[in-house]
């Protein structure tokens, strides 16, 4: 049902309802109960999809349907479908009498597929508005925007991932996400360059994310979006993924299809803020229902969109059984919550007055904050083996830290600020790095204050950024050389590694989300060394137990020497957790071979070679030493021992200790 569907639809029922009224039905399936009242009042209700919405099931004997909605402040709400030829006087539903402000009516004869809204009568001036359904578990393919009535039911082939998933999910595992927009990831060209679906993608997915040795998949929301060109990140359908690359049971079935492929599946989640448009959340009863009827509150002047009233247990519960719906119905093992620091914060880009200060006269958003906290809590209580990871961009303490110590509860935050520095640094040209050596080196003295991740994401190649190869300075070799070891700094030092699709091979345009990626150049040249530099890291990372498991303790990470400016070069020690194997990771960040470059170690014995960026086979220069060197009694740089290197020119090396 398109939007001008949906106005004809109004004006067409000004005039019916003038000539008559409505009958309610006097009957109805008990789906509520007093404590299904209790805990919607109180905003605890976690399985409110249980509950609102529309349900297939059978009542005195008939087959049918149960809908029922939120709407405290109707006057009166209709069914509006397919069913009833969308006509308003058809279906009536009836008000609640439990103070919940829940409309509810039962429908029979309906199948899944029956496509419908609510028409609702506000009690503010009779507006009248036609709305989708906020629980609905499908909707049409957009623009059109009418619910889909829609049986859940799948048997699931993944119990193997889901038992052992504790372990894999571990905050000590090795964690190495690729970051993927599912509409731009491949297309068809044969066929208009349509997407691939669900189904079409999921083996696809999985081989090139198991090939590269990828342990997770991160996709941008899936949830139900009107607009393509918000990558999801404008929600409208809390309950649904969208209808563009097919159903339900489809998204179940790539969930499922990568879990067999021991691969796991982190979904974003924006609880931020929602899209604006007229058949969504907002002004849902006529009036500011789900955000806050001052704009200082309720609007976001960044995105243009509404933002949650999170002091609402109504809205907090939506958004909590929203939440609960994802891990419980699709089997997801995380989500990436957007925009944190804009819920945390009051005034979020905002200037002096355009924000309403919290009763202490503080910018914190209390209710935020609350929210985020019983969110962490309830989902690490409820499902065994997930994560939840911030998108938090300041230095709001204690983002990965417990509730019970006072933090908020994530499982994770992305380092924005090592992402950012990192960038800076490989951006600039070798000439003035010396000058710039303190980006690379800062943010080791706060690295183990959160559970960070290094992200590389999708927000780093779009408006005009640039791919990262693009931000590379030199020549096509030099750009490849410097990636590389961008690359190699990322994957060795503390912290999980998230790559969005397209760096692996180093595609040159920047993103655009209605394109596919450039898949032929993954088999050229060097795009395709740098695709196996990326593989060659990532088994690397997950078969050295010194790169991830002391990622968020000091005891994993130690400067051998971060001083020679001059020259940019860094070098540090990785160790595992009981300290006996340890790896050490040397940086020359200048086309210059450094030959002769002595660096401390801390044992004596043959360290092996177990990385390096500027091997032939990745496209480099095939300097390096031998597959190893023998440690020299000679201390240096702290160490009792040390070894005489050559550092290919923009490398990246990495040498173990043989035990």
């Amino acid at each position: 049902m398109s939007r001008g569907d949906t106005e004809r639809l109004i004006d067409m029922t000004e005039e019916r309802r003038s000539a008559k009224a409505v009958a309610r039905p006097k009957e109805l399936p008990e789906v509520w109960g007093e404590t299904d009242t209790f805990l919607f009042r109180q905003g605890n209700h976690f399985r409110l999809h249980e509950k609102l919405g529309g349900h297939l099931l059978s009542w005195k004997g008939q087959r049918g349907a149960y809908f029922s909605v939120w709407a405290p402040n109707a006057e009166e709400v209709s069914l509006v479908g397919d069913f009833n030829d969308w006509n308003p006087d058809a279906t009536a539903m009836a008000l609640r009498e439990d103070e919940t402000g829940v409309w509810e009516a039962f429908v029979p004869g309906l199948e899944s597929g029956v496509l419908y809204k609510y028409f609702i009568r506000s009690k503010q001036h009779g507006l009248t508005t036609v709305k989708s359904d906020p629980y609905a578990f499908l909707w049409e393919v957009p623009p059109r925007s009418a619910s889909v009535l829609w049986d859940l039911s799948y048997e699931w082939s993944d119990r193997e991932w889901m038992a052992t998933r504790q372990e894999r999910n571990a905050l000590n595992a090795p964690w190495s996400i690729y970051e993927v927009h599912l509409g731009s990831w491949r297309r068809v060209p044969e066929e208009g360059h349509r997407p691939l679906t669900y189904r079409e993608i999921a083996p696809q997915l999985a081989a090139h994310v198991k090939a590269m040795g990828f342990t997770h998949v991160e996709l941008l929301p899936i949830m139900e979006h009107p607009f393509s060109g918000s990558w999801g990140y404008q929600t409208i359908g809390y309950f649904a993924p969208t209808s563009r690359f097919g159903t339900p049971q489809d998204f179940m079935y790539l969930v499922e299809y990568l879990h067999q492929q021991g691969i796991g599946v982190i979904l974003d989640w924006v609880p931020s803020h929602f899209a604006t448009d007229g058949h969504g959340l907002g002004l849902f009863d006529g009036t500011h229902l789900y955000e806050h009827a001052d704009p200082r509150q309720g609007f976001h002047p960044d995105w243009g969109s509404y933002i949650f009233n999170y002091g609402r247990n109504e809205v907090r519960a939506f958004l909590l059984s929203s939440a609960r719906f994802w891990f419980e119905k699709y089997h997801v093992d995380g989500f990436r919550i957007d925009a944190v620091a804009s819920m945390l914060y009051l005034d979020y880009s905002r200037r002096n007055g355009e924000w309403i200060p919290n009763q202490y006269g503080g910018n914190e958003n209390l209710e935020a904050i609350r929210f985020l906290r019983i969110l962490s809590e309830q989902l690490y209580q409820e499902f065994s083996g997930i994560q939840l990871m911030a998108e938090e961009s300041t230095s709001y303490p204690m983002v990965s830290r417990p509730v019970y110590m006072g933090g908020l509860g994530f499982g994770f935050k992305w380092n924005m600020g090592w992402m950012h520095d990192t960038l800076d640094y490989f951006s600039c040209d070798p000439v003035y790095r010396k000058y710039h050596q303190h980006c690379l080196t800062f943010s080791a003295w706060y690295a183990w204050h959160e559970n960070f991740i290094l992200p590389l994401s999708h927000d780093e190649v779009v408006h005009g950024k640039g791919s990262l190869i693009a931000k590379m300075p030199g020549d096509d070799w030099q750009k490849f050389a410097n990636l590389r070891a961008l690359f190699g700094y990322m994957f060795f030092f503390v912290g999980h590694k998230l790559l969005f699709m397209g760096g692996e091979f180093g595609q040159w345009k920047e993103w655009y989300h209605e394109v596919s990626l450039d898949w032929h150049l993954a088999s050229e040249g060097l795009h395709h060394q740098l695709l196996q530099w990326v593989s060659s890291l990532n088994h690397l990372y997950v078969q050295e137990r010194a790169l991830y498991e002391n990622n968020f303790t000091g005891h994993g990470f130690s400067w051998v020497d971060f001083s020679d400016a001059e020259r940019s070069v860094i070098s540090f020690l990785r160790k595992s957790k009981d300290g006996r194997e340890q790896i050490l990771c040397v940086f020359n960040l200048t086309p210059v071979p450094r030959i002769g470059y002595r660096v401390g170690v801390p044992f004596a014995g043959y360290w092996r070679e177990i990385a390096n960026s500027d091997a032939r086979e990745f496209g480099g220069s095939g300097m390096g030493n031998l597959g190893g060197l023998e440690a020299d009694w000679l201390p240096w740089q702290g160490q009792p021992h040390s070894l005489n290197l050559t550092l290919p020119p923009l490398s990246a090396l990495a040498l173990k200790r043989v035990l």
